[in-house]
C-alpha cells in the first residue's frame, strides 16, 4: 500500500530535494548511531571526523528548521542571526519598521514574501548564510504549515542537521511526526529537538522532559540514530545563543553552541569513491574524463572499474582546477586520465575496482510522486541517475497499483540498459534518481534506491 500525502505532507518539490543531494550536482551545488536521546536531557555523542576532510567543507554546516506552524522556526532563526551579530544594521532597521509590536519581529528576517508577512506564516524556504569564529553556516528556514511540507523536504534535502521545533504548550503534534518521518526518509545525519516557548510554560523541566521522551521514542521507531534536545525560548533568547538563567536545571549546550560543535559528517567524504563522468575532454591524443566526485576519493595509481561496461584500468593522472593533483575527493570536481584507451562517455561511473556498486536493470525504491498524472505499472519513463539517463518501465507498484500526486510508496522498475547504483542508505547521491516523462520532459517521480517509505510494509513503526 502507499502512504498518502497526509502521512508525509505535500512534497511536490521533492525532486529539487533529491537533485540538490547529488542527482544534478553539476548544475546544483548550493548548498554513528549513538545511544539515542535520554528522557528530558540529551547530549550528542560526537563521532570521528572523516580523514582528510576537505578544508572548505570541514567548517561548513548545512542545517534546516522544521516543525509545525507557529512553533517559532522563523523567530528562532531571526534570534540566532540577531544575537550572533549576523544581521546588518540596515536589515534590522527595515525589520523594525515592518514590525507591528514594540520590538523588532525577528521572524521577518527570514519571512520576506509579502504573503508571508500578511498571513504570519512561512511559505517558501528562506536560505541564510552566516558565520561565527568557529564555523560557517548555510541554513534553510522551512515552512511548518502542512500545505508547504514539500518545501521542508527541499530545505532538509541538503542538510546534515535538522532542527525540529515543538511548541512546549502543544507537545509533539501530527506535523512534528511528519517532519521527523521526512528527516528519517532523507537520512539527515543529525536531528535536534528544540522545545520552544518554554517561557509560556513557566520554564518547567517536567514539560521539557515529557516532550523530549515522547519525541525520542518516535525518532527511535523511525530509525533516527541520534537526537539532541534543547529547551529554548526563541522570543526571549533563552538557550539560543546565550545560556538561559531561567533554566538552571538544563546543563546542555545552547542551539548555537551545538551547531558550532556538532561533527560535520557526510557519507560523500567517506566510503568508496564514486565518480560520475560528466564530460569527455580531448587534448591532442589524450582524453580526460571530467566530473564531480559524488563520494569518497580517487588517487593517482588507483585501480578502477568503469561501469556499466565493467572494464578495469588505472588512474594515471588527475587534474583539479587546471593543475595536476595526486587525488580528488568529494565534493571536488576534476578530470581523470586513465591508463587504457577505453570507451568511456557521459553517464558512466568510475569506481574502485575493489568496491563496486550494484549493476542491474532492476531497481526497487521508495518514491514520491510529483505529477498530476498518476504513475501506473506499464508506464514508460526516463530514469535520471547522477549524469546518466536511461529508458525504463514501471513494472510494479504494491498496494492500489498507482501513485497519485504527493503519494509516497514503493516502485519496481526495469531499465533498458544496465545501471550502476548504491543503496540510498549507503549514499544519498548515487542512491537517488528521478523519473521523467519522455514526451514533455516533466519530472514525474523522485526515488531512493532500496529505501522503505513510511506507511508501507516493512516500514518502521
Amino acid at each position: 500500500m502507499t502512504a498518502d500525502a497526509a502521512a508525509l505532507g505535500h512534497p511536490p518539490l521533492f525532486t529539487a530535494a533529491l537533485m540538490m543531494r547529488g542527482i544534478f550536482q553539476e548544475a546544483r551545488f548550493r548548498l554513528t548511531a549513538g545511544t539515542g536521546a535520554q528522557e528530558g536531557h540529551v547530549n550528542p555523542k560526537p563521532t570521528a571526523q572523516p580523514l582528510e576532510a576537505p578544508a572548505a567543507e570541514a567548517d561548513l554546516l548545512r542545517w534546516a528548521t522544521a516543525g509545525s506552524v507557529d512553533d517559532g522556526k522563523s523567530t528562532l532563526v531571526g534570534r540566532l542571526l540577531h544575537d550572533s551579530k549576523s544581521v546588518l544594521a540596515d536589515q534590522l532597521e527595515a525589520v523594525a519598521r515592518a514590525s507591528s509590536g514594540e520590538g523588532p519581529d525577528l521572524a521577518l528576517l527570514t519571512d520576506g514574501l509579502r504573503a508571508e508577512r500578511e498571513q504570519g506564516i512561512t511559505i517558501d524556504v528562506a536560505y541564510r548564510y552566516f558565520a561565527t569564529p568557529r564555523r560557517r553556516f548555510i541554513l534553510a528556514d522551512t515552512p511548518g504549515h502542512v500545505q508547504y511540507t514539500r518545501n521542508m523536504v527541499t530545505g532538509a534535502s541538503t542538510a546534515t542537521l535538522t532542527v525540529i521545533l515543538v511548541d512546549a504548550r502543544k507537545g509533539v503534534v501530527e506535523q512534528t511526526r511528519r517532519h521527523a518521518a521526512v528527516a528519517a526518509l532523507l537520512r539527515v545525519p543529525q536531528v535536534v529537538l528544540a522545545v520552544n516557548k518554554m517561557d509560556l510554560v513557566g520554564y518547567e523541566q517536567s514539560v521539557f522532559a515529557d516532550i523530549a521522551g515522547e519525541f525520542t521514542r518516535l525518532a527511535t521507531g523511525l530509525g533516527i540514530p541520534e537526537v539532541t534536545a534543547i529547551p529554548i525560548s526563541a522570543l526571549a533568547g533563552d538557550n539560543v545563543v546565550e545560556p538561559s538563567t531561567r533554566m538552571d536545571w538544563y546543563g546542555g549546550p545552547t542551539v548555537l553552541a551545538h551547531l558550532e560543535s556538532v561533527p560535520v559528517a557526510d557519507e560523500v567524504t567517506d566510503g568508496p569513491a564514486r565518480f560520475p563522468v560528466q564530460y569527455v575532454i580531448r587534448s591532442g591524443d589524450v582524453r580526460l574524463y571530467a566530473g564531480q566526485v559524488a563520494a569518497g576519493a580517487l588517487r593517482v595509481g588507483d585501480r578502477v572499474t568503469v561501469l556499466p561496461s565493467g572494464r578495469t584500468t588505472t588512474v594515471t593522472g588527475i587534474d583539479v582546477l587546471g593543475a595536476r593533483a595526486e587525488l580528488v575527493r568529494s565534493p571536488q570536481s576534476g578530470a581523470l586520465r586513465l591508463a587504457d584507451d577505453l570507451d568511456v562517455s557521459r553517464g558512466d561511473l568510475i569506481v574502485p575496482a575493489a568496491a563496486l556498486p550494484t549493476v542491474s536493470r532492476d531497481v526497487e525504491a521508495a518514491v514520491c510522486h510529483l505529477h498530476e498524472r498518476p504513475l501506473r505499472p506499464g508506464d514508460h519513463v526516463l530514469l535520471k541517475h547522477t549524469t546518466r539517463t536511461v529508458r525504463a518501465v514501471v513494472r510494479r507498484i504494491p498496494g492500489p497499483g498507482r501513485l497519485d500526486l504527493n503519494e509516497i510508496g514503493q516502485v519496481a522498475l526495469r531499465t533498458a540498459e544496465r545501471l550502476a547504483f548504491d543503496q540510498y542508505e549507503d549514499s544519498r547521491r548515487t542512491g537517488s534518481f528521478v523519473l521523467i516523462d519522455p514526451a514533455d520532459g516533466a519530472t514525474l517521480t523522485a526515488g531512493m534506491v532500496g529505501a522503505t517509505a513510511p506507511g508501507t510494509p516493512d516500514a518502521p513503526v
